[in-house]
């Protein structure tokens, strides 16, 4: 019993011992930090420190433990996370410590928890801002004059324009800086110089003074807002009501065209102030004065463009609208026509392997085009444009606001091409008449900032009709009634869209979003005798769930697509019916370093046609400076061709079609399945004191199945699956720089290989020059403060020798040589803005003249053998002249 009581007596002893020196506390402190990697550090320097649980939440920047107090303390536990980069209520962590953390943890530091400190200690913050300059010299009178206006440290960055400082807030302020800095004549984000010391700085401190200052410092929100970081680099400086998931959100773009340094890809972002330097009537107009993507007539009699992009045709680059399918299928020919160039804000291109997200039919890259949406303030504008060949638009373009959550845009636009030429005299007209009404509207709710939601929807209807061939046809007789050679094209489209996301409360880089598309697209034509009809119904969906793995450095996405097309055609008097069905799966993983940033993803899709297609697509990209950028890419795309849709230039010839079948189930042939690498390397640098940009890189696609175009017979065009190798190497190398104020230049190079194993022999791919050379000059007059000014841009192409296709059977008076001869074309504009609301422009396009000699073989004899429009590697065009107005209100 005695043994009993004093085990009891020594239990309890231990208890109260336990009690009264191993107290188990429970407290809560004010700590900064910015994103998931932040509250990992936080967390884990808690937990090492001594505490047994640990949860710090960024939205109160609050972190919560629990810890014996006999083994730690509050006060240690907060030093050692001050140690690690995080001010708290009693500790502040060094400069150096600070600096050194990844960018997307620099929490603000302008404000302290210890208000004590406030009011007793000097108020030592470090900021940054943004400042207008140029050169050394400038660097010297920003430093100086943020010192004299009380900065203890000041340090200007030229590249980046921001200046770092350090002050105490009791002595002076970031806005007395910043105005001191503005009166020796550096424009920033708060203050702007007048024009008078502007222009007495010596002429290398010239800098642009377009720029907007007001955009303030990197938002710290840019780097660890994973569902909003997709497409361009200007994604970052979006506000939070502009935040969603990819192909949701609302964009905004600033310069006329960048390259996106954050991307891990090589993306191009395009907007509005670029596709004004040129006509731009249409999306195949839009890159006029780009080097990336060539445009070219495809045939000589409908005069419809196309794009190409490394070295192979526009069918291999996936065509987006929104990130939605857009130009594919039935639409192939004409589609570059359906998307006026007054309705886009923005165009997004990448170069080589896209993300798996937005599907796997991307082979050579991706093109995105953005429609005006309402953006801050409404805005309403007429474009009237009038060429000197009977070419006649207007687009009307209205956005507004209905309410604090809901924006509309009204997108109108009509062309028709009235004027009859034959300037060569082959009876041909060298354009084709027509006409096309286009509608589109779209609404969107944002409540991103309350509930997390946001909804784009949209819908859009077109009728396109094109009349072609011999001069005095008339399309109005019955088609077997006709003694001229003819072409009708009659077009309907009708689309509708929905894209809706959700932005989790809290959680900034975890989103979910659904986008769905119905299109119906049909076509009624003829060329000559010969019927073409085509009919295609399309329903895409896509969900897309965005987060991360631990911190902001570990995203990923992932998701299921689906994607039915239901084909019915007509050509001559065969008819080609299917219906494709393609449930996918997908998954994207971003890893983001302090100099690297790496995106692998893959995606399988069940196709009921093809069947199961692996997708695999990576880009890595390292920065070996913030000047030299290095990027490396590979990735494989598969799609199925539209034999008919896709080479509809051919069908405006007498050449008979055959389809050499392989037990495929898209027209008897197999899907096409290709591979691309790429490498590019980036430098920026001065030249002549001026910002100057270097890029250079390489592609190369090879096909493990293809469907040849084989046109080596010019009595036939035969289709059948490659046997053999087919590659296409692409070299591009571009310079960017300003010569001067307002002054900008442009020059690139490109060179292709593009080879394939035809059925007699491997052979150059025709109508692909292997040399091109581009050079774009724009120069502005635009001041500060002046709402007039002039605007000059200039283009000249240089096209080297193409292949063309054998016709050594031919008569020899309608035979044409093995290679074209090289070529040049000249575009030039200028434009006056008169104030905010008025612009005029005045242009013209192949100055030089530039034309084929005789683009249709035997034109005289259209119902013959021979006839054949679809030779074409040259303009057709003669020079062309173009005015425009543009008034908004």
């Amino acid at each position: 019993m005695k043994n009993i009581q004093k085990s009891l007596l020594t239990l309890l002893l231990l208890f109260v011992f336990q009690i009264t020196f191993s107290q188990i506390t429970k407290e809560k402190a004010l700590v900064k930090g910015e994103c998931g990697m932040c509250k990992d550090r936080i967390e884990k320097t808690a937990l090492k420190s001594g505490a047994k649980t640990a949860t710090w939440t960024a939205e109160t920047q609050t972190l919560e433990v629990e810890f014996d107090t006999s083994k730690t303390s509050l006060d240690k536990l907060l030093k050692n996370i001050a140690d690690v980069g995080h001010d708290n209520e009693k500790y502040k962590t060094s400069q150096d410590v600070y600096d050194n953390l990844p960018a997307c943890c620099h929490y603000d530091r302008t404000v302290t928890f210890n208000k004590n400190e406030e009011k007793n200690t000097p108020q030592v913050i470090t900021t940054l801002a943004k400042v207008n300059g140029a050169c050394e010299m400038c660097k010297e009178r920003i430093e100086e004059t943020a010192k004299k206006s009380g900065a203890t440290q000041a340090e200007w960055n030229a590249e980046t324009l921001l200046l770092k400082l350090e002050f105490d807030q009791s002595k002076t302020s970031l806005d007395q800086i910043l105005k001191d800095i503005a009166t020796v004549g550096h424009d920033n984000e708060k203050y702007k110089t007048d024009e008078s010391t502007y222009n007495a700085l010596p002429g290398c401190c010239h800098y642009d003074r377009t720029a907007n200052m007001e955009e303030a410092v990197t938002s710290k929100n840019s780097e660890h807002t994973a569902s909003t970081e997709d497409h361009s680099e200007h994604n970052a400086e979006t506000s939070k009501n502009e935040k969603m998931i990819e192909g949701v959100k609302l964009t905004k773009y600033q310069a006329a065209t960048a390259l996106n340094k954050k991307e891990a890809g090589l993306v191009f972002n395009i907007n509005s102030k670029e596709l004004l330097k040129a006509a731009c009537c249409n999306l195949s107009e839009s890159f006029e004065t780009n080097a990336t993507v060539d445009v070219s007539f495809s045939n000589a009699v409908t005069g419809t463009k196309q794009l190409k992009m490394l070295g192979l045709d526009q069918k291999y680059t996936a065509l987006t609208k929104e990130l939605l399918p857009e130009i594919r299928g039935l639409a192939s020919a004409y589609g570059l026509n359906f998307i006026p160039g007054r309705w886009i804000s923005g165009i997004q291109l990448t170069k080589g392997g896209s993300t798996v997200v937005n599907g796997y039919e991307s082979i050579t890259g991706q093109i995105n085009t953005e429609f005006v949406k309402f953006n801050k303030e409404p805005e309403n504008s007429v474009n009237l444009f009038a060429d000197f060949n009977g070419r006649y638009e207007a687009n009307i373009v209205s956005t507004s606001k209905l309410n604090e959550k809901w924006g509309q845009s009204i997108l109108l636009h009509g062309n028709a091409t009235v004027g009859e030429m034959d300037d060569n005299n082959d009876t041909f007209l060298d354009r084709p008449k027509g006409n096309q009404i286009n509608a589109a509207y779209l609404l969107d709710y944002n409540d991103l900032e309350n509930s997390g939601f946001g909804s784009h929807f949209g819908i859009q209807y077109l009728v396109d009709k094109r009349i072609a061939g011999q001069v005095g046809f008339d399309d109005k007789l019955p088609q077997i009634a006709q003694n001229k050679y003819g072409v009708n094209i009659d077009i309907n489209r009708f689309q509708v869209w929905n894209k809706t996301g959700y932005i989790f409360k809290g959680k900034p880089y975890q989103s979910i979003g659904l986008m769905n598309q119905f299109t119906y697209h049909k076509q009624n034509s003829f060329f000559g005798l010969r019927n073409y009809f085509g009919e295609q119904k399309t329903y895409y969906s896509n969900l897309i769930f965005e987060s991360i793995f631990g911190n902001t450095n570990h995203k990923y996405k992932t998701g299921a697509s689906f994607l039915y097309d239901d084909y019915n055609e007509d050509y001559l008097a065969q008819n080609f019916q299917r219906t494709e069905t393609v449930p996918g799966l997908f998954f994207e993983y971003t890893l983001t370093g302090l100099k690297y940033t790496l995106v692998a993803g893959s995606r399988v899709d069940f196709h009921n046609l093809a069947g199961t297609q692996f997708t695999p697509r990576i880009n890595f990209k390292y920065d070996f400076s913030p000047k030299t950028i290095l990027r490396l890419s590979a990735g494989k795309g598969f799609r199925t061709a539209n034999i008919f849709a896709e080479n509809q230039q051919f069908f405006a010839s007498n050449r008979s079609v055959e389809i050499l079948q392989n037990g495929g189930k898209t027209y008897g042939l197999k899907p096409e399945i290709a591979w691309n690498y790429g490498a590019s390397l980036q430098q920026d640098f001065k030249l002549f004191g001026k910002k100057a940009s270097w890029i250079t890189d390489f592609f190369r696609t090879d096909f493990q199945n293809q469907v040849l175009v084989d046109l080596e017979n010019p009595q036939k065009i035969v289709f059948y699956n490659l046997d053999g190798k087919s590659f296409a190497n692409s070299l591009q190398t571009q310079l960017d720089f300003s010569v001067a104020k307002n002054l900008d230049f442009r020059v690139a190079y490109k060179y292709y290989d593009v080879q394939a194993d035809f059925a007699s022999g491997r052979k150059e791919i025709p109508f692909m020059a292997k040399n091109r050379g581009f050079f774009n000059a724009a120069y502005s007059t635009k001041k500060e403060g002046k709402d007039a000014f002039w605007t000059f841009d200039t283009t000249v192409q240089y096209v080297g020798k193409q292949r063309i296709p054998n016709t050594a059977s031919n008569p020899q008076n309608l035979q044409l040589p093995e290679f074209s001869d090289s070529y040049m074309t000249w575009n030039a504009q200028i434009a006056h803005n008169f104030n905010k609301n008025i612009r005029a422009y005045f242009g013209g396009e192949n100055l030089t003249g530039t034309r084929q000699k005789n683009p249709i073989v035997d034109a005289q004899n259209p119902f013959g053998n021979y006839f054949d429009g679809g030779m074409v590697y040259a303009p057709i065009m003669p020079a062309n002249f173009y005015v425009g107005f543009d008034v908004n209100f």
